[in-house]
């Protein structure tokens, strides 16, 4: 069995301020080790249910935070940006027999977590898609589905944990944590970790097909930017339109080309 693993930091249990998901910052190691120790009990739950190839991309920020010699060594760890369309989901393809996501959060604009973002939050305030703010959750769970390959566990905060239950509802789901302002309510690490495994090894006993969410027959994005000014400057990629207020929009018949499009901008 052939597993694919999607990892964040923000949604893992105790990360609450961003000094704590920035690498330069002295708070960053012990989430970084708790990231590493959740997509570990990730693997581990995915080999006990029989996975013997496991691929992880390190999805935070420079993409170099897990500590791979903590993972199993049947493990393949994609660390760094290519800068394929896939972004977070790269070298996910057809072979896969189903796709897990690690410390996942909420989107941009949530109360469900003080770190919610999608995508890049310093460039990026919001993203709709069809008139719906999304979160990176859904735009990785709209790639899974693009190569039909079942998106069957998800770890996190409350927040993308109801949101992938809400479009996905087969999906097994572990919150590890709440927002409360700009606090976060956690629970134990060790518990994260054997929770996750458990859940892990159980969404993989019996791969449900129907666990990929629902691609919609055509999108319309709309993109808010902090900056204006990175909105004029993205307005000139062929498609997109600048609808002021430091706002594009554009529109794709397919998925890949949204992805592109969001890619370059």
């Amino acid at each position: 069995m052939k597993i694919y693993i999607s990892a964040d930091i923000e949604g893992v249990t105790g990360t609450t301020a961003w000094d704590e998901a920035n690498k330069t910052h002295p708070d960053y190691g012990q989430f970084q080790t708790q990231m590493t120790q959740e997509v570990k009990a990730a693997c581990e739950g995915a080999m006990e249910a029989g996975a013997d190839e496991i691929v992880v991309k390190d999805a935070h920020a420079s993409g170099r935070n897990i500590t791979a010699a903590e993972l199993p060594e049947c493990v393949k760890l994609v660390r760094g940006w290519s800068r394929h369309p896939y972004m977070m989901m790269q070298e996910l393809n057809g072979t896969f027999d189903a796709a897990l996501m690690i410390g996942y959060h909420a989107r941009a604009g949530s109360t469900q977590n003080p770190l919610a973002h999608t995508m890049n939050s310093s460039k990026f305030a919001w993203i709709q898609i069809n008139g719906m703010e999304v979160s990176e959750f859904l735009l990785n769970a709209y790639t899974a589905s693009l190569e039909q390959v079942p998106l069957v566990f998800i770890s996190g905060d409350q927040g993308v944990c109801a949101e992938a239950q809400e479009r996905i509802p087969l999906i097994q789901t572990v919150p590890v944590k709440t927002g409360a302002g700009d606090s976060t309510i956690n629970i134990h690490p060790k518990l994260a970790c054997d929770t996750i495994r458990r859940g892990v090894r159980e969404s993989l006993g019996s791969i449900n097909p129907a666990c990929c969410a629902e691609l919609p027959a055509h999108f319309a994005v709309t993109i808010q930017f902090n900056d204006f000014k990175e909105a004029y400057r993205a307005a000139f990629f062929p498609g997109a339109s600048d609808m002021g207020t430091g706002r594009i929009s554009f529109s794709a018949a397919g998925y890949l080309d949204v992805l592109k499009i969001m890619l370059f901008i």
